[in-house]
């Protein structure tokens, strides 16, 4: 079976097989297997240079966080004015596909930074946020934001905007926005979690 025979949803329905199998792979012991296997990995990332640096150079990691911070208060605002356009709540004097192009842009950049920043933070507390049960769950708010803005967000908003019906792309934004605030969320528990 081919992609095109599914039809105009096949993004759709590809979509929910995906969610489908990540609940059958979360409610089996697969899940367990998964994280027990993980645990080497967690230990070495505490012994690499940033691993290192992050946990006996407390200068060091407080100003890699600030950037982290940084880059996500970019990527929050880049979200909130993509979102916030698509559902007519902002920016409306400007044009639509020059405020969605751009706040991808920056949102790109700041997803960058926010992941290099956040290698290096996760090796200097490896052991820690290994056990603590939200890191994981941040991790796949954010995977699914990734996922989310990458591949169904940025190819659906591609088309001609006047093409889109006004309930599927407030929808959009409206996922957007959930998930988002998920990984954010789910981010700031970590802090009051460990």
């Amino acid at each position: 079976m081919s992609i095109s025979s599914l039809g105009s949803y096949h993004r759709t329905m590809i979509t929910v097989a995906v969610v489908l199998l990540a609940m059958a792979f979360l409610f089996s012991s697969l899940r367990i297997d998964a994280w027990e296997a993980l645990l080497p990995f967690f230990e070495w990332m505490g012994t690499t240079w940033f691993g290192v640096i992050g946990t006996t150079w407390g200068a060091a990691f407080a100003v890699v966080e600030a950037f982290h911070l940084l880059a996500m208060a970019l990527m929050g605002g880049a979200i909130i004015v993509s979102d916030g356009r698509l559902l007519g709540m902002g920016f409306s004097e400007m044009d639509e596909r020059e405020v969605l192009d751009k706040s991808h842009k920056i949102f790109s950049w700041g997803l960058a930074v926010v992941l290099l920043t956040g290698v290096f933070m996760a090796c200097g507390v490896a052991m820690k946020i290994y056990y603590l049960e939200v890191y994981w769950y941040k991790m796949l708010a954010l995977l699914v934001g990734i996922l989310f803005a990458y591949f169904v967000k940025k190819p659906l908003l591609a088309k001609n905007l006047q093409d889109i019906s006004p309930l599927v792309r407030r929808a959009v934004a409206l996922s957007s926005l959930v998930v988002w605030f998920s990984v954010a969320g789910a981010g700031r528990w970590i802090g009051f979690s460990g």
